[in-house]
């Protein structure tokens, strides 16, 4: 894979390109906290180490996905950073979507990617002092056996021959463009527009859904809408809650 043209003056500052590494958010935040400016994109070719939520563990065959990650310094209040893997999540739908020309690209809250209804994408945030690092994992060429159950990749949607190289750059456009409105907008999802953009991807809004909650609790209802703060409402058969993480199961309708 070839390095990305930035434009001059753009968010981002300096993209590294390295062939193998244990996890890409490892790396950059430790960059942060040794004093890495914002716009420090870090790409590689092979994760022996990749993580997902909750520690999970991530891998994937070389140069068959995109592994990126990002470094950010927002200035907004650190009460509106919940936003930021939603709207890394908007980025990558529309990237994906426009690159490829996949209609069925969804989000599941808070941090999958849906095409056709199965994974092919995480994205992990992580704070790091003063920053955020958000990691982003598509599967771009793996084949059935390379991956977990539930998940795909987007040769297997059907993509002919996807391109690694258009995936990666048309993901940090529409990233430096959402996080531009985001912060320009103090971090408010309404007045941004990202929100309404966020609701029109979702594949969890409006779905039955349970949700496993950090402590290990679990609720299950329907998932009414992602609030002003980017917490799940859930509707329960005791009431409503808003939730600000958890791991999602869609459930099937009855």
């Amino acid at each position: 894979m070839r390095r990305p043209e930035l434009p001059a003056g753009g968010l981002w500052t300096e993209v590294r390109l390295v062939a193998q590494t244990g996890s890409t958010n490892a790396d950059l935040a430790a960059a942060a906290r040794a004093g890495a400016a914002e716009g420090l994109v870090l790409v590689a070719e092979h994760q022996t180490a990749g993580r997902g939520r909750a520690g999970r563990g991530w891998s994937s065959p070389p140069r068959a996905g995109l592994a990126v990650s990002v470094l950010l310094r927002p200035a907004v209040a650190t009460t509106r950073w919940g936003w930021l893997p939603l709207l890394a999540g908007v980025a990558l739908a529309g990237s994906v979507t426009r690159v490829t020309g996949l209609a069925e690209v969804r989000l599941k809250w808070p941090n999958d990617l849906l095409v056709g209804g199965a994974k092919a994408a995480g994205i992990l945030a992580e704070v790091a002092g003063a920053a955020v690092v958000l990691g982003v994992g598509l599967n771009v060429t793996q084949r059935a056996g390379e991956l977990p159950a539930g998940a795909t990749s987007l040769a297997l949607a059907g993509v002919p021959g996807p391109d690694r190289e258009a995936l990666l750059a048309g993901l940090l456009a529409d990233l430096a463009d959402w996080y531009g409105r985001w912060q320009d907008a103090g971090g408010d999802a309404d007045r941004a527009g990202l929100r309404v953009a966020y609701r029109s991807r979702s594949a969890t809004i409006g779905s039955r859904v349970r949700v496993r909650l950090p402590d290990g609790a679990e609720l299950a209802g329907t998932a009414d809408t992602v609030d002003h703060d980017g917490r799940l409402v859930l509707r329960t058969g005791t009431g409503v809650r808003s939730l600000a993480a958890g791991d999602v199961t869609h459930l099937r309708r009855a």
